[in-house]
C-alpha cells in the first residue's frame, strides 16, 4: 500500500522529470531526479541488478525532509530511474528517513535498513529546533516497491551502551557474515562530544538486537579525528579489514588530513569471534574537495565497488543558478588493498564505453600546449609524469577556453600535487583550492583523470590516492593543454567517453 505523503513525491518527481534534458546533467555520474541529494544509500546487487539508493529532498535544490530516491543498474554506470521508496510519515521518522544500506535476503526481497529520526516532543530547543531521537529502522521490498516493517523501529536508544547520546544514532551498515548471523556497525556519539561505532548482530535481520557488550565496540574517535563519525562501512579486502568513516569537525594534519568533514579509512586486524578490532593506521580516503559518506557492496564476482557523495557540506549552500537539481555520486570505484593503502579505481565496466584511443608518448613539454586529439569534457585520461631536475612546475589545464579553466599541477621539490578550479564558473567564495602529498613511484607521477560534465576525478599513482571536485564550468570549455616551467616530458592515453 502506498502512502498519500509517497504517492506525491512520486508524483512530483515524475513531473520534474521531463523537465531536466540529459545535457543539463552528467553523461554517467548519478544525479537525484530532481532537488536534492546527498549520502548513497543502500548500495547493493539485488534480482540480478545494482541498486542504488540516496538521501532525497526532492521538493527543493536544499536539504529537507530526508526521502530516498533510486536507481537501479547493470553495470552501475547506466542508471535507470526507479520511483521513490520511502517518504517521511510514521512517528519514529517523520523528521526524515536518514541514511543506511540494504542486502537481499534468502526468501527473495530486499531489505533496507536506516535511521529513521523522530520528534519526541513540542517544546523547542534553545536553538528553536524541536527535540528529535534517531532511531534504526527496516523496509522490505521487491526492487521498486518497499514497506516499512510493522515493528519499527527495531534498535532503540534503549538499546545504546551506556555513554551514547540518543540524537546521533545513525547511519547503519548492514552485511551476512559466513557465520549466518547478519551484523550491522552503526555511529553514534559519546556524551563527552565524540564518536564510536556499534557493532550489533542478530540471527534474524528484522531483529536487530544485539546488546552490546564491550566487543560491540570496534572503535572510536577519542578526541583525535574529529568528532561525530558519519556513514560507517566496514569490510575485509584482501585480507585486511577496513573501518572507513566520515568525521565531522576534523583538525587539519599537514597534508594529510583537512579541517572540517571529512572521509578517513582505519585499517587493522579484526578478531571474528571476539569482535575486537585493532586498528593499525589511519589515511585520508580522498584528499580532494567534493567527496563524503561513501558506501560499499560487494559484486557478485566478488568485487569490493564503493560509491560516494560527489560533494561538501560546507560547498553544498551555494547551489549554482538555474541548476535545476542539486548533488551527485562519483564513479563507482574498485577496492583493493596493496602496499598499506587501500587502492582505488573507477569499475572496469567504463572501459565498455571507451572510444578511440589518443595516444602521446615521451613528449617534451615547456610552454602551454596544445596535442592533437586532446580535448573534450566526457573522458578517461591517463598522464604520466617523468619526475625530474629538469622542471620546476608541470601543469595540466582542463575544462577551458578564454575564461574559464581549472588546474592540476605538480611541484617536484616540494612532492605536491595540485588542484584548482578557482575559475570553474562556481561563483562562491567556497573552497577551489587543495594540496596533496604525492611521492614519486618508479621516477614518476600518474594522474588517471576521469572527466565528466560537471567533475573531474584524479587517481592519482594507480589509485593508492584520489582527489576529486566539481566544476560547474560551460560546457564549450572543452580545451585541455599541458606546460612547464622548464622542461617536462610526458606521455598520455587518452579515450573519449560515449554513452
Amino acid at each position: 500500500m502506498i502512502s498519500e505523503k509517497l504517492q506525491k513525491a512520486r508524483e512530483f518527481e515524475q513531473e520534474q522529470l521531463s523537465k531536466i534534458s540529459p545535457e543539463e546533467r552528467p553523461s554517467f555520474h548519478v544525479t537525484g531526479s530532481t532537488g536534492w541529494i546527498n549520502d548513497p544509500n543502500g548500495f547493493s546487487y539485488y534480482n540480478g541488478e545494482y541498486h542504488l539508493f540516496y538521501q532525497y529532498h526532492p521538493y527543493s535544490n536544499e536539504w529537507g525532509p530526508m526521502h530516498w530516491g533510486h536507481l537501479s543498474s547493470k553495470d552501475m554506470l547506466a542508471w535507470k530511474r526507479l520511483p521513490v521508496v520511502m517518504a517521511p510519515e510514521e512517528s519514529y521518522d517523520n523528521f526524515g528517513c536518514f541514511s543506511g544500506s540494504a542486502l537481499e535476503l534468502s526468501d527473495g526481497r530486499h531489505l533496507l535498513m536506516y535511521t529513521g529520526v523522530g520528534y519526541v516532543g513540542d517544546t523547542p530547543m534553545a536553538n528553536g529546533e524541536l527535540p528529535t531521537h534517531q532511531t534504526q529502522c527496516m523496509a522490505v521490498g521487491d526492487g521498486v516497491n518497499y514497506e516499512k516493517y510493522e515493528n519499527n523501529p527495531v534498535i532503540t536508544g534503549d538499546d545504546i551502551p551506556e555513554g551514547g547520546s540518543k540524537v546521533d544514532f545513525r547511519d547503519p551498515k548492514i552485511w551476512k557474515e559466513d557465520d549466518g548471523y547478519f551484523y550491522a556497525v552503526i555511529s553514534n556519539m559519546t556524551d563527552d562530544g565524540n564518536s564510536r561505532i556499534l557493532l550489533y548482530r542478530s540471527p534474524e535481520p528484522l531483529m536487530m538486537l544485539l546488546r552490546s557488550l564491550r566487543s560491540g565496540v570496534l572503535d572510536h574517535s577519542d578526541a583525535k579525528l574529529g568528532k561525530m563519525w558519519e556513514c560507517p562501512d566496514f569490510y575485509e579486502v584482501d585480507g585486511k579489514h577496513v573501518l572507513v568513516v566520515s568525521p565531522m569537525a576534523m583538525l587539519p594534519e599537514g597534508l594529510k588530513f583537512h579541517v572540517g568533514h571529512s572521509v578517513i579509512y582505519l585499517t587493522g586486524t579484526y578478531d571474528k569471534e571476539t569482535h575486537k578490532f585493532v586498528r593499525e593506521d589511519v589515511q585520508p580516503l580522498d584528499s580532494g574537495i567534493d567527496f563524503y559518506a561513501p558506501q560499499s557492496m560487494q559484486t557478485p564476482d566478488g568485487r569490493r565497488v564503493m560509491i560516494a557523495w560527489m560533494q561538501a557540506w560546507p560547498n553544498s549552500k551555494f547551489v549554482p543558478d538555474g541548476a535545476k537539481y542539486f548533488g551527485q555520486m562519483t564513479v563507482p570505484r574498485e577496492i583493493n588493498y596493496r602496499n598499506g593503502r587501500l587502492i582505488q579505481q573507477p569499475v572496469r565496466e567504463i572501459e565498455n564505453y571507451r572510444g578511440e584511443l589518443v595516444q602521446h608518448h615521451n613528449v617534451e613539454i615547456s610552454e602551454e600546449t596544445a596535442l592533437d586529439g586532446i580535448k573534450g569534457r566526457v573522458l578517461d585520461m591517463t598522464v604520466k609524469l617523468k619526475v625530474t631536475d629538469d622542471f620546476s612546475k608541470f601543469a595540466i589545464k582542463l575544462a577551458a577556453d578564454d575564461t574559464y579553466s581549472s588546474y592540476i599541477t605538480y611541484d617536484p621539490a616540494k612532492e605536491v600535487l595540485n588542484i584548482d578550479r578557482s575559475r570553474s564558473g562556481y561563483l562562491y567564495d567556497i573552497l577551489h583550492t587543495r594540496d596533496i602529498q604525492v611521492k614519486p613511484v618508479d621516477g614518476e607521477v600518474t594522474l588517471r583523470i576521469l572527466m565528466d560534465k560537471f567533475s573531474v576525478e584524479i587517481f592519482i599513482n594507480d589509485g593508492s590516492q584520489t582527489a576529486t571536485m566539481v566544476l560547474f564550468t560551460p560546457q564549450e570549455a572543452d580545451q585541455i593543454t599541458f606546460a612547464a616551467e622548464g622542461k617536462a616530458e610526458i606521455s598520455i592515453d587518452k579515450y573519449n567517453l560515449v554513452f
